[in-house]
């Protein structure tokens, strides 16, 4: 069993049933009473956040989920297919839990898992990631009245702004927090 005192960012738990995942705490004390913890908790499985205070003394079955290491290998259209890096096991997410993260995935890049069971729950990625540019506007040398900004296509499919003299075949590195260029390789 987990204290509301013991929650911290990260801790995931089981609440009426269902698999959450704390995304912010803070801890409360007012003048007089019970301290109150006050959390934006995150749906494991649906992805819903919520925002959920709990008086100090609340209890909650711990959630034991694990993290594991895995190679992306390929995808089918509604399921993507990831091989755990030690047991060699194959594992199955489908497409809707990968969401807009399938912009990042490079054929043999490494995630991690986050498993409960046997249900793959979600995936974490590189913070940084670097892809081939395969597609891009014409920018003219002139045309900095907006930013100096250009849109190009990405090897995995992904559309990113980036500076005017990044060109077809150069290799950019992206944020795979924000979706943005950080620079040129």
């Amino acid at each position: 069993m987990i204290d509301a005192n013991e929650l911290r960012k990260g801790t995931t738990f089981l609440l009426d049933g269902e698999l959450y995942e704390v995304l912010e705490y803070q801890h409360y004390k007012p003048g007089r009473g019970n301290a109150i913890i006050r959390t934006k908790i995150r749906n494991m499985r649906t992805g819903s956040t919520i925002p959920k205070n709990f008086l100090n003394n609340h209890q909650f079955q711990d959630a034991g989920v694990e993290r594991l290491t895995a190679q992306y290998l390929y995808n089918d259209g509604d399921y993507y297919y990831f091989m755990d890096a030690e047991t060699y096991e194959e594992k199955r997410i489908n497409a809707t839990i990968i969401g807009a993260k399938k912009g990042f995935l490079k054929d043999g890049m490494e995630v991690d898992l986050t498993v409960y069971g046997n249900e793959v729950l979600d995936i974490s990625l590189p913070l940084v990631i670097e892809l081939e540019v395969i597609e891009s506007e014409l920018a003219v040398a002139g045309d900095t009245a907006t930013g100096a900004n250009k849109t190009v296509t990405c090897e995995t499919g992904l559309q990113v702004q980036v500076p005017l003299f990044i060109n077809v075949g150069d290799v950019i590195r992206v944020s795979t927090e924000r979706g943005e260029y950080l620079t040129r390789v």
